[in-house]
């Protein structure tokens, strides 16, 4: 479905400086970029924008990427982000999940978002474009490097959930805090997406876990 170009998108583009035009430009010197060595975490599907912004003002102590592949969508992050008034630890770019090794350097990222992503479930064929296919996961460990990384997936899908959840053990992952009621759950510190928000009012349960490569799961 193709998006409909927004008035005011031109202008949000040019005057907001969360923006990255070309993303490959900085591989290698991401830190550089946000000026310290904190940890990175990027959310791949940034959609509008909520959940990366208020994490962003939650933990100003860690750097974060919002990645979406339509510029109609990133443009509604840039807006909310500057409605929010984030600090200087939050950066966008558009760009194919596919792509980031072009734009990361090995052992750059520490943690990986994916919220709500496109389950792709309707075919069996599909399978391998899921984020959490064991592809992905290939990917996702190189951005890692050999000091490891965490996944941190929500979803409200549950063949999408138990898809993942099996890709991810396959992979030797080791799996944490998973729930098949988030809201319903003793989990606390959940920041919500726009799609979350709007499922859990309509009652629908959502998932959630954590997925943790060549890294001990954190002390709740």
């Amino acid at each position: 479905m193709r998006i409909r170009k927004k008035s005011w998108a031109d202008k949000e583009f040019s005057q907001n400086t969360t923006i990255i035009d070309d993303p490959r430009e900085y591989k290698g010197k991401w830190h550089e970029l946000f000026g310290n060595d904190n940890p990175i975490h990027i959310e791949i599907g940034c959609g509008k924008g909520n959940f990366i912004s208020e994490m962003s003002i939650a933990h100003p102590d860690i750097n974060y990427i919002g990645i979406e592949r339509e510029n109609m969508v990133i443009v509604s992050a840039l807006r909310k982000s500057r409605e929010m008034g984030v600090g200087e630890n939050v950066k966008f770019f558009c760009e194919d999940v596919a792509n980031c090794l072009e734009i990361f350097e090995k052992g750059e990222i520490d943690r990986i978002y994916s919220n709500f992503s496109d389950p792709w479930h309707r075919r069996k064929k599909w399978a391998k474009r899921r984020l959490t296919h064991r592809n992905f996961l290939n990917l996702y460990e190189q951005l890692f490097g050999e000091k490891g990384g965490e996944l941190f997936l929500k979803t409200d899908n549950r063949i999408f959930f138990e898809f993942s959840l099996n890709e991810i053990a396959d992979k030797g992952w080791t799996l944490h805090n998973i729930t098949l009621d988030l809201h319903n759950s003793d989990y606390e510190g959940n920041i919500m997406t726009e799609y979350e928000k709007k499922f859990s009012e309509q009652g629908m349960p959502i998932y959630r876990l954590e997925g943790y490569y060549n890294r001990k799961p954190q002390q709740t």
